[in-house]
């Protein structure tokens, strides 16, 4: 694996991570803060657990796996808690958290891509690590914008001033 791979590959990850970031922050954004913690039901997350989720996620796979920092999740209490942080708090979390799996990532080595990691009783390797934070952040960001959109009923603006219907240049 060469170093310029490594490179292009942690930007790549980092640019839709901060994509899926900025997608957040529009839905917290419109987000009613009394609706922050709302449930559809006893089985689902409201939007406020599934950003404790995505923190303590992103910290075991990356800070903490990657960065070499203990293990200190408490994933059940991402899901159990019903109150105690704000939209503003919240967002700040998962911006200093996922900046923290950033600055991670750049300075991974060719070597620590490649090497084998135990996460959550799985074995990745970083390349894995780096995939799986990146569609995780991505998949929550999709469940965030849907449910945003339920509690709301408003249009989010993602691809506001986007042509989607482009054709691709040869």
């Amino acid at each position: 694996m060469t170093p310029d791979f490594v490179t292009e590959f942690s930007r790549q990850c980092i640019s839709r991570n901060e994509l899926s970031l900025q997608r957040i922050t529009l839905c917290l954004d419109q987000l009613d803060e009394t609706l922050l913690w709302t449930r559809p039901n006893e089985h689902s997350n409201s939007v406020a657990n599934i950003l404790l989720h995505l923190c303590g996620n992103i910290t075991q796979y990356v800070i903490s796996a990657m960065g070499n920092v203990p293990d200190i999740r408490q994933r059940p209490l991402e899901f159990s808690t019903r109150e105690g942080f704000t939209k503003k708090e919240l967002l700040e979390k998962l911006q200093a958290t996922i900046h923290q799996a950033h600055a991670v990532l750049q300075q991974a080595t060719p070597a620590a891509f490649e090497r084998k990691y135990r996460v959550q009783g799985f074995h990745l390797s970083g390349i894995g690590i780096a995939i799986h934070i990146t569609e995780h952040l991505s998949y929550h960001t999709g469940q965030i914008a849907f449910w945003v959109k339920q509690l709301d009923n408003k249009e989010l603006g993602f691809y506001a001033g986007v042509d989607l219907n482009a054709k691709n240049e040869l």
